[in-house]
């Protein structure tokens, strides 16, 4: 199975899950299945990063469509700001899960220890700024989402840092299907074992660090798919991807608020 085909499945199963959390009263189900589609995306642009003629311009191109996502998240949260719609505000943004991950492999990479020292302290200073702001309040308006996205905080990115050790994980793994397969299969038996523990938390540092479903377990189902990976790329697509992601939820969105009213 060719990349494109892994990602092709991945945004199948990201819009059923996309779906079932816009969508009034949609069935559970559909929630389940969108627990293979992080996993699967994660390890195509890890492959990506690792195959690409220029991993700078891929690199970039990735910090665009964050930033660009952050900015989509923005205007409709300023229209919901001002609507008064239930105060539903969206904070996807898988991009710039997406982006950290590939910078941090370059980081690695290349051995800048300065940067991830520095990458480092930030995470406590603006993790520090981000807590003060929620402690009073301010935290909970369109701008404030629209800092946080953008900010480079691996705790507050979508799916968290988990999510990014995961991509560290797949970079190792070298795409060697035993490699793969362990290191995946422990990876989720310890998030089933942190969920089962914690998962329920949804304050504090917790809510940063396990704040999945109980249900996130699934994403194990995901591994035979990325044993399927033949290490081709296929027909690419790559701009398709990039548009669909935000397309799809603003179109979802709307039809959700609109079913709500």
């Amino acid at each position: 199975m060719t990349s494109t085909k892994l990602k092709m499945i991945a945004l199948a199963t990201m819009f059923i899950d996309h779906y079932g959390h816009f969508i009034p009263d949609s069935p559970d189900w559909m929630r389940w299945v969108g627990r293979v589609a992080a996993p699967i995306f994660i390890y195509c642009v890890v492959i990506g990063y690792k195959h690409t003629s220029n991993r700078k311009r891929y690199l970039t191109r990735l910090g665009i469509a964050a930033v660009g996502m952050s900015f989509l998240n923005l205007f409709i949260n300023f229209h919901v700001y001002y609507s008064d719609l239930n105060r539903l505000y969206i904070e996807m943004n898988f991009f710039s899960t997406l982006f950290l991950i590939v910078f941090l492999i370059m980081l690695l990479e290349k051995k800048k220890v300065r940067f991830l020292i520095g990458l480092f302290v930030w995470q406590f200073v603006s993790f520090f700024i981000f807590g003060s702001l929620e402690v009073t309040g301010l935290l909970n308006s369109p701008m404030a989402i629209f800092t946080i996205q953008t900010s480079g905080n691996l705790l507050v990115v979508d799916g968290g840092l988990l999510m990014i050790l995961l991509g560290i994980l797949f970079y190792f793994a070298k795409e060697n299907k035993w490699k793969v397969t362990i290191s995946y299969g422990f990876y989720c038996l310890i998030l089933f074992y942190l969920v089962r523990r914690w998962g329920w938390i949804r304050e504090g540092l917790f809510s940063h660090l396990f704040g999945f479903f109980d249900f996130q377990w699934m994403m194990i189902f995901a591994l035979p798919l990325l044993l399927l990976y033949n290490g081709k790329k296929g027909i690419g697509l790559k701009y398709f991807f990039y548009v669909f992601y935000p397309l799809h939820i603003a179109v979802l969105w709307y039809i959700g608020m609109v079913l709500s009213q």
